[in-house]
């Protein structure tokens, strides 16, 4: 038998390997510890302009399209400026 015979040998009764290492080795290597907390969710972004009909835009990207129809309509767009 060659090398192969060692290898089969490594693994248990499911077919998975086995690394001799006992539950205090791998407690002590922090195989159970608890799974650190989640992060903190990200703040709700700034709302810079809003609409009567709720719609918001933060002023980042591209003008929103209830934006751009207001102020091409002569409308001003601070007008629908919050805060």
């Amino acid at each position: 038998m060659g090398a192969g015979a060692n290898q089969a040998d490594s693994k248990d009764s499911d077919g998975n390997d086995d690394y001799d290492m006992t539950m205090a080795e791998l407690a002590a290597a922090g195989g159970f510890d608890p799974p650190p907390p989640p992060p903190p969710p990200p703040p709700p972004p700034v709302v810079w302009y809003r609409n009567a009909a709720g719609q918001n835009w933060d002023g980042t990207g591209e003008m929103p399209d209830w934006l751009w129809r207001a102020v091409n309509a002569g409308q001003s767009g601070e007008s629908y400026r919050v805060g």
